[in-house]
């Protein structure tokens, strides 16, 4: 009697506990509904914000502005980082720190950069989910621009428009 009480007591207990495992903020599901909406088919990348690194050289050469933000460990912009004009480090993990966000530009697009675009898309995703708008994402992050970019492509002449 007492094993079958404590059998049914047990059951009883992993079937609340995995009720409430299941529960969810449907508030903040809801506005990540919003946010992914446009993220679909063939647009998908353009949703989600994804610049190729085509797309970035032809419009660094046409003279648009980034300023890009490198969310890469200490370590590995301690090597190589990005030398745009006004471009920043600032680690995934310190992105959202107060002091950190503050020193975001509103005004400008910042372009998030990391070693293959894996942290960038978190990161900006994230930032376009608390508020700004201006955030876009090198595709593929530095190895796809290391890939794409040599010296002839940095130097041939903007691409004329289609």
């Amino acid at each position: 009697m007492i094993r079958k009480l404590s059998l049914v007591s047990l059951a009883a207990i992993l079937v609340v506990s995995s009720n409430m495992s299941w529960a969810y903020d449907q508030e903040l599901a809801a506005s990540y509904q919003r946010l992914f909406e446009p993220v679909t088919g063939a647009k998908a990348g353009k949703g989600l914000h994804l610049i190729t690194p085509e797309v970035l050289v032809e419009d660094l050469k046409k003279g648009k502005q980034f300023v890009a933000i490198d969310v890469r460990t200490p370590r590995e912009f301690g090597i190589f980082a990005m030398t745009l004009p006004g471009s920043m480090v600032i680690p995934t993990n310190e992105m959202f720190r107060s002091e950190n966000l503050s020193r975001l530009p509103k005004d400008k697009q910042m372009l998030i950069v990391c070693k293959s675009g894996t942290r960038a898309t978190a990161v900006a995703t994230a930032l376009r989910h608390i508020g700004f708008d201006n955030v876009s994402i090198l595709k593929g992050g530095y190895m796809a621009l290391n890939k794409y970019l040599d010296p002839k492509t940095a130097n041939a002449p903007v691409k004329a428009a289609k």
